[in-house]
């Protein structure tokens, strides 16, 4: 029986010795892998960055053109009573007989 569990934990101890050398190159992997998510992160932050810089200029100029249009539309004069008036000359004058 002691024979049995010798045999049975060298398997044991072999499987763990495969276990852990494959572990180091999963490590080494993980290392990389870690390095090129920080540079992608760094990349999107960048061009986010990027992105505000142009999103805020973008709402100046739309505030801008909003105060062009409301000085333009204070200019323009009420075509109401024009109109009022026309309809009222064609009532009149231009009526079918």
């Amino acid at each position: 029986m002691k024979k049995f569990w010798k045999i049975l934990l060298g398997i044991g101890a072999v499987i763990a010795g495969i276990l852990a050398m494959s572990s180091k190159g999963s490590k080494k992997q993980f290392k990389k892998d870690l390095r090129d998510n920080k540079k992608k992160v760094k990349d999107v932050k960048n061009k986010s960055k990027k992105v505000e810089k142009a999103k805020a200029k973008t709402k100046e100029k739309i505030k801008k053109s909003d105060t062009k249009i409301k000085n333009t539309k204070s200019k323009i004069k009420d075509t109401k009573s024009a109109k009022k008036t026309i309809s009222n000359f064609k009532k009149k004058y231009r009526s079918k007989k």
